[in-house]
C-alpha cells in the first residue's frame, strides 16, 4: 500500500537574514518582518515554501514539525552531490543532517520525506525523537539572496508512506514522487573509459586501440558501446597539474578531435568525451566572468552561460553524443560533497547575480548545458554534480566518488556503496553510472569481475578502464559476457541485504539471487588519510 502523507503545518518557522533571526508564532502558515515574508502553502501535489524580500537579504529558512519520529526507527538519508561510501540505514540521531531527503522505517512502514527536483534552495532534513526539521539554504553562494521583491518558491515538499511494501520499492517509488519529469537515454548506455588506467596520460593512438578492445569486448551486441575521452585530450593539458580548459581544441597528442569522432565511428562505438566547464585559463575572458574566491567561471554571469553553450555546440559539432561534465560542484562551492557539513559553501562570497539563490544558479548552468547538448541529440552525464539539481536536465549521473584501477579497498567502497544506494534513482532520476572498473593488472580479476557483474545484473550504466593485454582469454571472454548484459540492461537486480550492511552482498530480482564476495582474505590494507572520508582506506 502507498499513500500520500502531509507533514502539515510547520510548528515553527524560522528566519535567518544578513541582520538576524526570529521565530514565527507557533503553528503558524505565515510569518513575517520589515520586508521579509515567508508562507507555507497546501497544493494537491505538495506544500510550499514561498519567500518575498526587498533589500534585506535572506539566509536561510527553517521549518520544524513537533511530530516525533518513532526511535525504533532505521534512517536512511541522501548526499549534497554524490556519495563517498558513506550512505547506510541507521538509527534515530538528532545530529544527522540528510539532504533533500530521507526515509524512515519501523516494522512494515516506510515514511519518505523530501523535496521535489530542483528547488529554489539547497534543502537538507533532520530528525529527531521530538520532531522533524527542514533547512532551506537560500543564499547567493555564501552571503543573502536579494530578492528585490521576488517571490521565490523556495521547495516544494512532499511525504509518502507506504506499508508492506519494503524498503527498496518504497525508496524508489519516493524519488519518482520526487522527480516526475526525468530524461533517460533512448538505449543502454556503456562501454569504455580510458581514466583508471591512463589517468590521464594518453594520446589518440591509445584512445584507438582502447576502441579496438571495447570492439572486440562486446562483439555480437546489437546496441553499440560508447568509447569516452577522458581528461587528457585538451589543448592546456599538463599531467597531474592542470586539467580545465579552454576546451577549443585537442592538444599534440589528440591533433584533431573531430576526425578522431569519426575514427571511432568508424571503428563501431559512439564516441563519448569529458570536459570541466568551469575551470579555464583562458586569458581572453573578461575578470568580471570569474568568481571571487577561486577564479573558476560563475554560472551566474549570462556571458559564461553562453559560453559554455558554445563549447558545448562546440564538442557536439565534432561529433561527440556523450559529454562527461565534471567539478561543477566543486569549482562553484570550493568544496567537495563530504566537505559540506552542513552548508554546501563558506560564508562570505557571493555570485555576479545577487539575485538568485545558488540552487537556481547551478540549476540554471545544468539547463544550458542540456540545451546546448538537446539539439545534437547528444547525452549528459553529470560527475560531480547535483543530482537533485539535475534531475530532469541531465540523462546520466556519477552517482559516487572515484573508484579505482590500482585499489581494490576504494573500488569496494565507493563503489558497491553507491550503486547500491543510489539504485532507487535509476530510471526515476536519471540513469546511474556507479563509476568505472579499473583493469590494470593491479586488482585481482576476482574482485574486478564481480564489481563488473553487479553493475551489469544491477541494469546501470556500466564502464570498464581496461588496459589492453592485461587480462587472460578466459577472462576476456568473462568480461565479454558482462559487456553483453550491459549492452541491454535487461537484468534489474537489487541490493536484498541493504539493511543491513553498507556494502552489500546479496543482490537479486525474482528470478533468482547472486551472493558477492567483497573482502580480500587477508583483509582490507588500512592507510590513514587526511582527507574526510568516514574511512581509512588507500585513496591512490
Amino acid at each position: 500500500m502507498q499513500k500520500q502523507y502531509r507533514l502539515g503545518i510547520p510548528s515553527f518557522i524560522t528566519v535567518e537574514t544578513e541582520d538576524g533571526s526570529w521565530i514565527g508564532e507557533k503553528d503558524a502558515q505565515k510569518t513575517e518582518k520589515d520586508d521579509v515574508v515567508v508562507t507555507y502553502e497546501t497544493t494537491p501535489e505538495a506544500e510550499e515554501v514561498w519567500l518575498t524580500a526587498d533589500q534585506t537579504k535572506v539566509k536561510t529558512i527553517k521549518l520544524r514539525w513537533n511530530t516525533p519520529v518513532d526511535k525504533k526507527s532505521r534512517i536512511l538519508g541522501g548526499s549534497w552531490e554524490r556519495t563517498y561510501g558513506d550512505v547506510d540505514w541507521k538509527g534515530v540521531s538528532g545530529s544527522r543532517f540528510m539532504p533533500w531527503y530521507f526515509l524512515a522505517a519501523v516494522g512494515e512502514t516506510v515514511t519518505g520525506y523530501g523535496v521535489k527536483v530542483r528547488p529554489s534552495a539547497m534543502c537538507f532534513w533532520q530528525a529527531d525523537t521530538r520532531g522533524i526539521t527542514l533547512v532551506m539554504d537560500v543564499r547567493c553562494g555564501g552571503t543573502g539572496v536579494q530578492l528585490s521583491g521576488r517571490k521565490l518558491r523556495a521547495a516544494q515538499i512532499v511525504a509518502m508512506q507506504t506499508e508492506g511494501m519494503g524498503t527498496f520499492e518504497s525508496a524508489r517509488e519516493f524519488c519518482k514522487v520526487m522527480c516526475t519529469d526525468p530524461i533517460l537515454p533512448d538505449y543502454p548506455v556503456y562501454g569504455s573509459n580510458n581514466w583508471y588506467y591512463a589517468y590521464g596520460d594518453s594520446s589518440e593512438e591509445e584512445i584507438l586501440q582502447d576502441t579496438d578492445y571495447i570492439v572486440e569486448l562486446t562483439k555480437g551486441v546489437d546496441n553499440p558501446p560508447y568509447m569516452v575521452i577522458d581528461d587528457c585530450w585538451q589543448e592546456h593539458h599538463r599531467l597531474n597539474e592542470y586539467n580545465g580548459g579552454p576546451w577549443k581544441k585537442g592538444n599534440k597528442k589528440f591533433p584533431d578531435m573531430s576526425a578522431l569522432a569519426k575514427k571511432l565511428e568508424e571503428k563501431g562505438v559512439r564516441p563519448g568525451i569529458w570536459v570541466r566547464f568551469l575551470l579555464n585559463e583562458e586569458e581572453t575572458i573578461p575578470k568580471e566572468w570569474r568568481l571571487s574566491h577561486n577564479d573558476c567561471l560563475d554560472p551566474s554571469h549570462p556571458g559564461v552561460l553562453s559560453y559554455i553553450q558554445e563549447d558545448v555546440e562546440r564538442i557536439c559539432n565534432w561529433g561527440y553524443t556523450l559529454i562527461k561534465h565534471d567539478f561543477t560542484t566543486f569549482d562553484i562551492f570550493g568544496r567537495w560533497g563530504v566537505e559540506m557539513n552542513p552548508f554546501p559553501t563558506e560564508d562570505g562570497w557571493q555570485f555576479y547575480d545577487t539575485s538568485k539563490t545558488s540552487a537556481e544558479i547551478v540549476t540554471g548552468l545544468y539547463q544550458a548545458i542540456y540545451e546546448a547538448a538537446k539539439k545534437h541529440h547528444t547525452l549528459i552525464m553529470g560527475c560531480n554534480t547535483i543530482g537533485h539539481l539535475g534531475a530532469g536536465l541531465m540523462q546520466l549521473q556519477r552517482t559516487g566518488d572515484d573508484t579505482s584501477g590500482i585499489t581494490w579497498e576504494r573500488t569496494k567502497k565507493m563503489g558497491v556503496n553507491t550503486l547500491a544506494f543510489c539504485l532507487p534513482q535509476h530510471g526515476t532520476f536519471f540513469d546511474v553510472d556507479a563509476d568505472c572498473v579499473g583493469i590494470t593488472g593491479s586488482i585481482p580479476w576476482s574482485l574486478n569481475r564481480q564489481w563488473a557483474d553487479v553493475v551489469a545484473e544491477s541494469g546501470t550504466s556500466l564502464f570498464v578502464s581496461a588496459k589492453p593485454g592485461v587480462l587472460t582469454a578466459e577472462e576476456n571472454e568473462e568480461l565479454h559476457q558482462i559487456m553483453l548484459k550491459a549492452s541491454r540492461q535487461d537484468h534489474h537486480k537489487i541490493p536484498l541485504d541493504w539493511e543491513e550492511t553498507d556494502c552489500p552482498e546479496v543482490w537479486g530480482d525474482e528470478e533468482e539471487e547472486v551472493e558477492y564476495n567483497w573482502y580480500e582474505e587477508a583483509g582490507p590494507v588500512a592507510k590513514g588519510n587526511d582527507q574526510l572520508y568516514h574511512a581509512y582506506i588507500p585513496l591512490s
